[in-house]
């Protein structure tokens, strides 16, 4: 077991922008699910690997800056859905750039077939990896991936 899976190591599963409003928005893209259904769903997965699970959300880009701020002052692994945030945010990326440990990139839909201002992702240079397009699976598949991961 790496130092990430230690048991009851902290991992925070940031969401960006419009993600409180699964199970509603776009069901045909993200699926039926609820955002907490979601919660549930990775502070289980979670528990299962030896992490404690803070699942967090926010429409604020200051506060998901400050957020991963918050992850790097306390060396703390984040899985990391940056949303429209991903496509145009450097001060977000600015901010993943400062991490102390694994940071993992995660979308639900593959953003590279969808509208092609969708294709870039600023925040993905600096990500220890990014999965996507698996729906809530990406959250399944990026805690297990922190797993693998040295700090």
């Amino acid at each position: 077991m790496t130092d990430v899976a230690a048991a009851g190591r902290k991992v925070l599963v940031l969401n960006g922008p419009n993600l409180g409003r699964l199970g509603s928005r776009e069901p045909d893209v993200y699926g039926a699910t609820t955002f907490a259904d979601l919660v549930a769903d990775c502070e289980k997965t979670g528990a299962e690997l030896g992490f404690d699970v803070e699942v967090r959300q926010t429409d604020d880009e200051a506060e998901l800056v400050g957020w991963l701020h918050e992850a790097a002052d306390q060396k703390t692994p984040v899985i990391l859905n940056p949303a429209a945030f991903t496509h145009y945010s450097y001060a977000l990326r600015d901010a993943c750039a400062q991490r102390t440990a694994p940071l993992i990139e995660i979308h639900i839909s593959n953003p590279a077939a969808r509208e092609e201002f969708r294709h870039t992702s600023v925040v993905a240079a600096v990500a220890s990896g990014t999965i996507a397009g698996f729906g809530l699976d990406s959250y399944r598949l990026a805690l297990r991936a922190l797993t693998q991961l040295e700090s």
